[in-house]
C-alpha cells in the first residue's frame, strides 16, 4: 500500500444491526426502555445513598459510585445508538469516534476496578468482621475509588492517543454499533496498527483480567466462609451467585471482544456481546447489587412514605 493512499477520514459509517425500518423502530423502542431503566434505577440508588443516613457504610459508598459510573458508561453509547437506529446515515466524526473510545474505555476500566473493590469490601465484611472498620476506613474507600478512576483514565488515554494516530485506506465503514478499538483496527492500514493492537490487548488484560481475578478470589473466600459457618448460607450463596453472574457477564463479554481475534467470531455475535457489557450490565447492576437488598428496600419504602406525607400535607394546607 502506497504511503500516499493513507488518509484520515473525517467521519465513519456505523452499520449497526439492521437496515429494515420496522426492525430499527423495534430496536429504538427496546434501547429507549433499557436506557430509561438504567438511568432511573441508578439515579434512585445514588439518591438513596446520598439522603439516607442508614446507607452511609463503605458498601453503599461503592454502590453509589458504581451507579454514577453506570449512567456515564451507558450514556457514552446508548444515545448515539438510539439516534442511529432511526437515522438513514449512521455516521460519527473522527473526533467523535476517538472521544467515544476514550470515555467508553475510561468508564469501563473504572467499573472493572470498582467491582473488584466492592468484592474486596464484602470479603472483609464477611471473613474479617472484627477488623472490618479498621481495614475499610473512609480513607481507604476514597483511595480505592481514586485508584479506579486513575487506572481507567490512564489506560483509556493511552489507547485513545494511539488510535488517534491511525491511518485508513479508503474504507470508513465500521461494522459495529459504536466506535471500539478492535473494530477500528479492522479498517486501518496504519503501520502502527499492530502496536495499537498489542497495547490495547495488554491494557485490557491488565485492567480487566486482574480486576476479575481479584473479584473472583474475593467471592471464593466469601463462599468458603459461608459454607463453613453455615449461618445464612442460602441467602449469602444466592447473593454471591447473583453478583458473580453479573460480573462474569461484564468481564466475559468484554474479554471476547478485546482478547479474541475478530476473524474468529461473527459480526452479529460481536454486536450482541457489545450490548451485554455496554448496555445490559449497567441496567442490571442497580437491580442485582442494590434494589434486591433489604436495607435498600426499606429505604425506598421510607422515602415513598415521606413523599406521600409531604403530598398529603401540601394538599391539606394548600
Amino acid at each position: 500500500m502506497q504511503g500516499g493512499n493513507l488518509s484520515s477520514p473525517t467521519s465513519f459509517l456505523l452499520l449497526g444491526f439492521s437496515t429494515a425500518y420496522k426492525a430499527q423502530v423495534s430496536l429504538c423502542m427496546g434501547f429507549s426502555l433499557i436506557y430509561l431503566v438504567t438511568v432511573l434505577g441508578n439515579l434512585l440508588v445514588m439518591t438513596l445513598v446520598w439522603l439516607d443516613t442508614h446507607l452511609q457504610s463503605p458498601m453503599y459508598y461503592f454502590l453509589g459510585h458504581l451507579s454514577f459510573l453506570d449512567i456515564c458508561y451507558s450514556s457514552v453509547t446508548l444515545p448515539k445508538i438510539l439516534r442511529d437506529s432511526l437515522s438513514p446515515q449512521k455516521t460519527i466524526s473522527l473526533v467523535g469516534c476517538i472521544t467515544q473510545i476514550y470515555f467508553f474505555l475510561c468508564f469501563g476500566g473504572c467499573e472493572c476496578v470498582l467491582l473488584a473493590a466492592m468484592a474486596y469490601d464484602r470479603y472483609l465484611a464477611i471473613c474479617h468482621p472484627l477488623h472490618y472498620t479498621a481495614l475499610m476506613s473512609k480513607k481507604i474507600c476514597h483511595c480505592l475509588v481514586a485508584v479506579s478512576w486513575l487506572s481507567g483514565s490512564f489506560s483509556s488515554l493511552i489507547q485513545a492517543l494511539l488510535t488517534a494516530h491511525l491511518h485508513f485506506c479508503g474504507s470508513n465503514v465500521i461494522n459495529h454499533l459504536f466506535c471500539e478499538i478492535p473494530f477500528l483496527l479492522e479498517v486501518s492500514c496504519s503501520p502502527n496498527a499492530l502496536l495499537n493492537k498489542a497495547v490495547s490487548y495488554a491494557l485490557a488484560a491488565t485492567v480487566a483480567m486482574v480486576s476479575f481475578l481479584l473479584t473472583l478470589a474475593s467471592y471464593v473466600h466469601i463462599l468458603r466462609a459461608v459454607l463453613q459457618k453455615g449461618a445464612g448460607r442460602q441467602k449469602a450463596f444466592a447473593t454471591c451467585t447473583s453478583h458473580l453472574a453479573v460480573v462474569s457477564l461484564f468481564f466475559g463479554a468484554g474479554a471476547v471482544t478485546y482478547l479474541v481475534p475478530q476473524s474468529s467470531s461473527s459480526k452479529e455475535i460481536d454486536k450482541v456481546l457489545a450490548l451485554m457489557y455496554a448496555i445490559v450490565t449497567p441496567m442490571l447492576n442497580p437491580i442485582i447489587y442494590s434494589l434486591r437488598n433489604s436495607e435498600f428496600q426499606w429505604a425506598i419504602r421510607k422515602a415513598l412514605c415521606r413523599a406521600g406525607c409531604l403530598s398529603l400535607n401540601a394538599i391539606k394546607y394548600g
